[in-house]
């Protein structure tokens, strides 16, 4: 009887363990292939619950969604002949899981494969650009050509590239320092020329300004003059109605007027009494 009990259990456990060995569940973010005997059967496995052979074959599981892959920073050579240290990464995909592992089998392979020809074709694209091109708006188009490129080139692997982007885009430090300087000096040169122009612009002003400043005061003191002189002539006009109107009067303050003038200053004079300059003491 216990014979019976035991060996109706250890039946059990085979046929429990088999039950699992026969199924296997594919998550919504995976992709899988079953191996028998170490050799891929069928195409891959989307979401859902599987079966297999128990014991002698297994599911290798791979990750369906976008992968990305940052490589490491290298040196790539311009069009003009300038070297730029490049840190770029990508956005790829298993596309097909079953190619995928004939050829590579594992993401690490996948990831040194991507390195060798993403390189290579980043490093043909830029070659076709100058410095200013690949730091300018046309890096978009650059960065389409390196992709379609590289995608047409793994896609033996199974391998989908969605994008490729350079992240940053620096010198090399041996050379920064000389283009900095070149940079600098450019930048003291036209500092230098909007200087000197400044000046210039400056002078002109300041000589129009100074010929305004004479034709004003030079058309002021015409207007003075003539101003000045309509108003001798007008006094003078004014006297001699004056002195036509009373000739004794203007003798008269004449006479006041040269006696100031010539007796100030203890002046000594010679004259008669009888002169005609003492009249209006007589």
């Amino acid at each position: 009887m216990k014979t019976s009990v035991i060996v109706t259990a250890v039946l059990a456990f085979f046929a429990l363990v088999t039950a699992f060995q026969s199924v296997y569940v594919v998550d919504q973010t995976e992709k899988a292939i079953v191996l028998q005997l170490g050799k891929p059967t069928g195409d891959a496995k989307g979401p859902g619950l599987h079966f297999k052979i128990p014991f002698i074959q297994n599911v290798v599981f791979f990750d369906a969604r976008l992968l990305e892959y940052d490589a490491k920073t290298a040196e790539v050579l311009t069009l003009d002949k300038k070297n730029l240290v490049v840190d770029n990464y990508a956005r790829w995909r298993i596309a097909n899981p079953l190619l995928f592992y004939r050829t590579l089998r594992t993401v690490g392979r996948a990831h040194a494969r991507l390195d060798d020809i993403i390189y290579a074709e980043l490093r043909v694209a830029l070659g076709q650009y100058t410095l200013q091109d690949i730091v300018s708006e046309k890096r978009a188009v650059i960065m389409g050509e390196v992709t379609q490129k590289s995608n047409q080139l793994l896609s033996p692997y199974g391998i989908d590239i969605v994008d490729v982007r350079i992240k940053r885009t620096d010198l090399p430090p041996e050379n920064a320092q000389a283009i900095y300087g070149r940079m600098r000096a450019e930048r003291e040169r036209q500092a230098k020329l909007y200087r000197s122009e400044g000046w210039e612009e400056m002078e002109k002003i300041k000589s129009g300004a100074d010929k305004d400043r004479a034709v004003l005061l030079a058309e002021a003191e015409r207007q003075a003059e003539v101003l000045r002189g309509v108003g001798d002539a007008e006094a003078a006009s004014i006297w001699a109605e004056a002195v036509t109107k009373a000739p004794d009067f203007f003798s008269f303050t004449r006479s006041l007027e040269a006696y100031q003038k010539a007796l100030a200053h203890k002046t000594r004079l010679v004259l008669t009494p009888q002169s005609t300059f003492f009249k209006y003491f007589r």
